[in-house]
């Protein structure tokens, strides 16, 4: 049965309250666009939704394994209860794939990701449930020991019962940090690049406005007189001929009247390159390559290999180191930690086309560096049983010894006498 985390009934006065923590929109709100930038409008974005989108599926389908030492190396440790809870199901409503795609999300947009540890009496960790990055204040007692405050408003959360402030300890939250300052909390690459998110909002919403009044531009209706009401004029200008919906109709001018549109094309105000650009820039804030948000002007059939593999090297291996360790400090007793440790698979990830996979497996199995399961197990194939040579590690019979090497021929020499 799942535990409710107790709460603090009484706490020093903190010394210290990290003040990004305690106002995690510290750095939004306007940008030089003019356009109000958070997490949920820049997800508004198309190149910002697929960033996020990438990355947060890519760290949720990479299997992730609890392994134990042992003196042969390493082996999963499939008896632990933490291994079901991370491969399998962290908690009674949500799939491993769902739980990790929605803490990588956080720390994408929010720059830290929570979750709530459920424990036993003993300490054993019985379920995880992700918190809400903008709901947490991380603070310090006059011990200097962090502590968490939760807000509670809504029912996000069934294992908090009470609404308000809730307290946490240190040891009942995963809390995996982005890049910060202090070691402590991470900052949201959202508000740190508001400016360019903002300004890739602000040329949608012109695109859009653009579109929306039949992609014309406005215009001056001139009269060879006085214009007695020249508001009555352009109302009933607008309500005939302005917008997608009136586009290409014919209009009908009384009076002598002449409309003149003032042209501003959008490749005069470089509209599209614009759009493109800012593009290149929120990959850029995630490192993401723009072939993997369907920008394929600078790729190639010869360079995308090379930058799929740049992108598990150079963005999903930090992440990936970032949240092991971090679950590594927080969900093994310190007993356990001297054994048992956390690991994603990204051997799959990194094979390659076929040939390239079956160059290198022809390698390291001819110079004894892998056995044909070593290669199967990478290939996700049954394994040979170890009774017909499954996990025999062999060489090419014409390797040798340094050390005897030209022994034969000296043999030779001496007439077969050593």
């Amino acid at each position: 049965m799942h535990l409710i985390p107790k709460l603090f009934k009484s706490r020093d006065k903190p010394i210290k309250n990290n003040f990004y923590s305690s106002a995690p929109n510290f750095f939004f709100g306007g940008s030089t666009s003019g356009k109000a930038v958070n997490e949920r409008t820049a997800m508004q974005t198309t190149a910002v939704y697929a960033c996020v989108r990438i990355l947060a599926e890519t760290i949720a389908s990479l299997p992730l394994h609890v392994y134990k030492n042992t003196e042969k190396g390493k082996e999963k440790a499939i008896e632990h209860s933490l291994y079901y809870l991370l491969h399998n199901e962290p908690n009674e409503e949500m799939t491993s794939f769902v739980f990790r795609e929605t803490l990588m999300s956080h720390l994408l947009l929010w720059g830290n990701a929570y979750a709530q540890i459920i424990r036993d009496g003993n300490g054993k960790v019985l379920a995880l449930y992700p918190l809400l990055p903008n709901k947490i204040k991380v603070e310090r007692d006059a011990k200097g020991q962090i502590y968490y405050i939760y807000s509670k408003y809504s029912d996000e959360n069934p294992m908090i019962k009470n609404y308000g402030e809730v307290y946490l300890h240190q040891e009942e939250v995963l809390h995996i940090p982005g890049l910060g300052f202090d070691g402590l909390i991470g900052y949201s690459p959202i508000a740190m690049a508001k400016n360019a998110i903002g300004m890739s909002l602000a040329t949608e919403e012109y695109g859009a406005s653009f579109f929306s009044n039949g992609a014309s531009p406005s215009g001056v209706l001139e009269h060879p007189g006085i214009v007695k009401d020249p508001q009555r004029i352009r109302e009933s200008w607008n309500s005939v001929y302005q917008g997608s919906n009136n586009a290409h109709r014919v209009a009908v001018l009384e009076e002598g009247m002449a409309f003149k549109p003032i042209t501003i094309p959008p490749e005069t105000a470089q509209f599209l390159e614009t759009r493109k650009f800012q593009t290149e820039e929120i990959c850029r804030i995630f490192r993401v390559p723009p072939h993997l948000v369907a920008d394929l002007d600078k790729a190639t059939f010869s360079n995308i290999e090379n930058q799929s593999i740049s992108f598990i090297d150079n963005t999903i291996m930090p992440w990936v180191s970032r949240i092991e360790q971090s679950m590594q400090q927080v969900l093994f007793t310190p007993n356990e930690k001297k054994t048992y440790f956390v690991k994603f698979n990204l051997n799959g990830r990194l094979r390659g086309d076929a040939s390239s996979r079956a160059a290198y497996y022809q390698t390291m199995r001819q110079n004894g560096i892998m056995s044909a399961n070593d290669i199967r197990e990478l290939e996700e194939m049954n394994l040979i049983p170890d009774e017909q040579g499954g996990s025999k590690y062999l060489v090419n019979g014409n390797f040798v010894d340094m050390a005897q090497a030209g022994a034969w021929t000296e043999k030779y020499n001496n007439g077969g006498k050593a």
